[in-house]
């Protein structure tokens, strides 16, 4: 009677190690192909998979400063449209997903749609990056590592009063990877309050 409590508790102790471990395998497995997607959903291939990307605003995109200039250094969808902090990350591809409605019921999949809801698009994207204080352009650009020797003197000059009345990146420069919208205010008209 003895030997078989202390087997009973040996096998409880072996089937608890067991559910423990697939318990761990799942969770592993989960994190591991949860970052996979991630990663994925980031690539540029992804994002001009659609033809409403590929068509309109990555066309755009392609021999804008931020696809070829002279260092070679480019920046893709991801670089400016994706935070890269983890939990800004996970509430962008969060929101990004309520996208796909639009998708299935085609509110911009031909060019004449999509030019009819380029203003609003657009003003998604510069609310988002005015109220981060262009938190995707920081990614890249420091603005304690630029040097100003290096600019124009009308480049110092704008620059330095940007910084004294609050402005961010996305109040200037808001046509360097896409076409410029038809619509009644730019991002710097726009009253938009700061999140970071």
């Amino acid at each position: 009677m003895k030997s078989g409590i202390a087997l009973l508790r040996r096998w409880g102790w072996f089937r608890s190690l067991t559910v423990f471990v697939l318990v761990m395998l799942i969770a592993m497995s989960l994190v591991v192909g949860g970052a996979a997607g991630l990663a994925w959903t980031e690539t540029q291939e992804f994002c001009i998979s659609c033809h409403e990307m590929r068509d309109n605003v990555y066309k755009e995109y392609k021999g804008s400063i931020h696809d070829t200039n002279r260092s070679g250094v480019r920046a893709i969808c991801s670089d400016c449209h994706v935070p890269r902090e983890p939990v800004a990350l996970i509430k962008r591809k969060f929101m990004a997903s309520f996208e796909l409605y639009h998708k299935l019921i085609g509110s911009i999949d031909t060019r004449d749609k999509f030019l009819a809801k380029r203003y609003e698009l657009a003003r998604h994207v510069w609310t988002r990056m005015k109220a981060t204080d262009s938190l995707e352009c920081r990614n890249c650009h420091h603005r304690e590592a630029m040097s100003s020797e290096l600019q124009s003197e009308k480049a110092q000059r704008r620059h330095k009063k940007g910084v004294e009345q609050g402005m961010t990146c996305i109040d200037c420069h808001f046509g360097i990877a896409h076409d410029e919208p038809e619509g009644p205010e730019g991002p710097r008209d726009m009253k938009v309050e700061r999140i970071l």
